[in-house]
């Protein structure tokens, strides 16, 4: 069983790498139903909801470039461990302030953005280590594997647990995650990489050098930079109407907390789906058709949820979400770590994370406000309608996104 999960091909390393990932993406997932829960019982104002959503991403924006010129001078599992570290300490000073009553929105909104600050860096660092690890004809294999936990156990078991806990006690789930990021580090500590970092280049260099250097790259480079592009102007759309997704599930689908959790559970199984048909998708469909056909789906799922106020079809949907959301998320990774030079992994991930998080912080401040004046329900109609608008002008790029190594493509598959 191990064997047909973790190939021995792939290496010890890498096992330890996606243990440590399946424990952390658990911890990660309890927080997903949790924190929304957090501040949704602190305040429902749609402007601090939205705003909590903003503070979670805008770190990736101002330091993921920085992050990843780090990450490609440094001893990158170093970096991981001291970030994680880091993490745990933010964790613990929030959780004191539940226990003790002292928690406010402000205390949350801070947390926020600081836990925000160091994944930044632990999260640049980690998507690097892959490809020191794994033959590019086995990237794709491994990555299906990384996110596999990520469907499992970040969208799928976990959120329904962080739920469950919370409205046991608004500190377990946050106890559950200092616990899981915890073991993450000891398992990265198995981790053996080989030489990396600045040592390679001698001499001094400057960062602003470096992240300038990726920036080119990232431009230079057409495949990655029409992902880039894309997801910059898709996550505008996503982030106005995900920003308020914890009101839409309370207030128009009258779910409950636990029920709030089903809704990313409800992604996750439409995940797994993905993942076990990506292999065919991959073998039988252009890259560009794919993206297409998900961001279709995208699209629509906007117009839908803007329309029901059924339970059972919103979940439905969101089951399709999952499935795109997993072929996406793949793709574009494959893409970019087969494309991309082990010295430019960490800012050509900077670069994609603030494409990422850039786009969902401007639609996180977009669907405040759009929430506050029109309701839970305006940031899904602005999402439908600027998704087929960006849908549109980009159609003709979508077809330009390939592999860049295609030769290894083929052996893979």
């Amino acid at each position: 069983m191990i064997e047909t999960v973790v190939p021995a091909r792939l290496g010890a390393s890498f096992r330890w790498l996606l243990g440590s990932s399946w424990v952390s993406n658990l911890g990660d997932g309890v927080i997903l139903s949790a924190g929304p829960l957090l501040v949704a019982s602190e305040t429902r104002q749609p402007g601090l909801v939205a705003a909590a959503w903003t503070l979670e991403f805008l770190p990736a924006v101002l330091f993921g470039l920085f992050a990843g010129a780090v990450a490609d001078r440094v001893d990158r599992r170093r970096l991981i461990v001291v970030a994680n570290a880091a993490r745990v300490g933010v964790l613990g000073a929030l959780v004191t302030t539940i226990v003790t009553g002292e928690v406010s929105i402000a205390v949350v909104l801070v947390a926020i953005f600081v836990l925000g600050t160091v994944e930044t860096f632990a999260d640049t660092t980690t998507s690097t280590v892959l490809p020191m690890l794994v033959a590019k004809r086995d990237l794709g294999v491994a990555n299906a594997r990384l996110v596999a936990g990520t469907v499992t156990l970040n969208q799928l078991a976990g959120p329904p647990f962080g739920a469950l806990l919370f409205s046991l006690g608004r500190s377990y789930p946050f106890v559950v995650q200092v616990v899981c990021v915890c073991v993450s580090i000891l398992l990265v500590l198995r981790i053996q990489l080989p030489e990396h970092g600045v040592s390679e280049a001698g001499g001094f260099r400057s960062v602003g050098r470096d992240m300038r250097e990726g920036l080119l790259w990232t431009w230079r480079h057409a495949a990655v930079r029409t992902l880039v592009l894309t997801i910059v102007t898709f996550n505008v759309t996503f982030g106005a109407a995900w920003s308020v997704l914890v009101l839409y599930s309370l207030e128009r689908l009258h779910l409950g907390e636990v029920g709030f959790g089903l809704v990313t559970s409800a992604m996750a199984c439409g995940g797994i789906l993905g993942t076990v048909s990506y292999g065919w998708l991959e073998r039988h469909v252009s890259l560009g058709n794919i993206m297409r056909v998900g961001l279709v789906i995208e699209t629509l799922t906007h117009l839908v949820l803007a329309l029901t106020t059924t339970p059972w079809v919103a979940l439905l949907v969101f089951f399709v979400f999952g499935v795109h959301a997993f072929v996406w998320g793949t793709t574009s990774s494959t893409v970019r770590q087969r494309a991309v030079p082990t010295q430019f992994q960490g800012r050509v991930q900077g670069v994609y994370m603030i494409g990422v998080t850039g786009g969902i912080v401007v639609g996180s401040v977009i669907g405040g406000a759009v929430a506050e004046r029109w309701g839970v329900t305006g940031p899904f109609w602005f999402a439908f309608v600027g998704s087929g608008i960006f849908l549109a002008l980009i159609w003709r790029q979508l077809a330009h996104i390939a592999h860049a190594d295609e030769e290894i493509r083929a052996a893979a598959t």
